[in-house]
């Protein structure tokens, strides 16, 4: 049955009809995803490519020294590769194709193609998907994260991962740099700064992508931007503390990657190592669940590791260090003061031979002295400064390996010895009796794999200054 107006409005109805009509006819169309193209019409071709490689930056703009060495690791020395720019909007001003101009100016570049996409759908455009897949490094824009995010699970997405896959390359800065971490802060609910993410690491503004790129060897980390300029070594302490007790990431560890603006950019190459170009860069390790980490209360959390790169040094995300790093912490939301800069507490030159001397605070797992690296047999020594004086050591055991631990404990203090697992369960122990006796314990590892486990030495009764040592063999 067809319901009809009144006659008296029939006209008025009619009239608003017509003026909503002529407001839709004049309303903006949604921009078609864009496309233009630098340098040569043809893309480059060979058999083989010799990447991956990728540059985070810490801003939007192409770090020229460190994409042009990604440029030349890929191609080999030789030929020419292609370049495509995503983005996520239109600069406002100036060059419709900002980075792309920077990218032909580099040597080895065959082409530059920038897309704007700007809704998800893009994501599935044929010819956006051809480009990339015919590409060999893929840059993403700054801009909005978020709608990056939004790319996940599309063809765009798979287009990508193909071009990494190949031996190409993936990079971005800003909202690039985010979106090529494992575990993205997308902020799709906003922006969130240091201090409200230590005031609650549950504020509504902080808001996660995982399962999207996840590039080898780069595995558990959130990427950062901006890094010191706008002060977001905190929110990232809160991010990473949010991954480590939610699981979102692998092994119960997450570690943070802050790139600084003003050129700065962080290369990472196809074996995992990373060197920044410009700018210092941040790497931020959480390694063990917070003290505090709940809904509408400020964080807790005893011994973040972090490791500054300065230009030119590097960074193995393949076989991450265990030394190098100074410790910062957060108490009810309060960070220590210094968070940029630190002693490192762990000197990598000594790891690695036959003595770890214990370095304060190593009164938890979280601040544990690493000894992962200690030959075998090899010594972790140190005393027992209060009654109440606990020291840590951290250590890893293959499958079917046995570790052997003998403690001589000096006369002054009685001092008891335990092996955990890696959330703190006691797996042996040896808490024999008496000032100056020496304590003994034997472990096997009969899981797969190699396991983390941390050596715990505890003041029983007395303390002082005399040094005990622990022989460690691994059998």
């Amino acid at each position: 049955m067809t319901s009809r107006l009144p006659r008296k409005t029939a006209p008025i109805a009619v009239a608003l009809m017509v003026v909503t009509m002529a407001m839709a006819s004049q309303q903006p169309a949604r921009a078609a995803a864009d496309r233009v193209r630098l340098g040569n019409a043809s893309d480059a071709s060979r058999a083989s490519w010799n990447g991956p490689a990728f540059t985070m930056n810490g801003a939007g703009g192409v770090v020229a020294a460190s994409m042009t060495r990604a440029i030349d690791e890929i191609r080999g020395g030789t030929g020419g590769i292609d370049v495509v720019v995503l983005a996520g909007s239109a600069p406002t001003s100036g060059s419709r194709t900002p980075e792309c101009d920077t990218v032909m100016g580099l040597t080895g570049v065959n082409s530059c193609t920038t897309w704007t996409l700007t809704t998800a759908g893009d994501a599935n455009n044929s010819q956006v998907n051809a480009d990339v897949r015919n590409a060999e490094f893929v840059y993403f824009a700054g801009g909005n994260q978020c709608g990056y995010a939004a790319w996940k699970g599309t063809a765009l997405e798979s287009s990508v991962e193909s071009v990494v896959a190949k031996g190409g390359g993936s990079g971005g800065g800003s909202a690039g740099h985010h979106i090529n971490s494992p575990l993205v802060y997308d902020a799709c609910n906003g922006s969130v700064t240091s201090s409200e993410a230590l005031a609650n690491p549950y504020d509504r503004y902080i808001s996660f992508t995982t399962g999207m790129f996840e590039w080898a060897n780069y595995g558990g980390v959130v990427n950062d931007s901006h890094f010191v300029t706008r002060d977001r070594m905190g929110r990232t302490m809160a991010f990473l503390a949010r991954a480590v007790k939610d699981g979102l990431v692998p092994g119960g560890a997450a570690w943070g990657v802050g790139v600084e603006e003003g050129g700065g950019s962080l290369f990472v190459d196809r074996n995992g190592t990373a060197t920044p170009y410009g700018q210092d860069a941040y790497v931020v390790l959480a390694d063990h669940r917070p003290e505090q980490a709940v809904d509408r209360k400020p964080l807790t959390y005893s011994g973040f590791k972090i490791w500054r790169l300065t230009p030119g040094a590097t960074f193995d995300f393949k076989n991450r260090p265990t030394c190098g790093y100074y410790l910062r912490s957060v108490t009810n939301g309060v960070p220590d003061a210094d968070l940029y800069n630190g002693t490192p507490v762990a000197n990598c030159g000594s790891q690695g031979g036959s003595t770890l001397v214990e370095s304060e605070p190593n009164d938890t797992r979280g601040t544990a002295d690493d000894a992962t690296t200690l030959a075998s047999p090899g010594s972790v020594t140190g005393t027992m400064k209060s009654t109440s004086d606990r020291d840590y050591f951290k250590i890893s055991l293959a499958a079917g390996r046995t570790a052997t631990l003998n403690c001589a404990v000096p006369a002054a203090y009685d001092a008891d010895v335990y092996l955990l697992d890696s959330a703190g369960g006691t797996l042996e122990r040896s808490v024999d009796d008496g000032a100056g006796t020496d304590e003994n314990l034997t472990f096997t590892r009969t899981a797969s794999g190699t396991g983390t486990y941390y050596v715990d030495v505890e003041a029983y009764s007395g303390s002082g200054t005399a040094t005990y040592t622990c022989t460690l063999t691994k059998s």
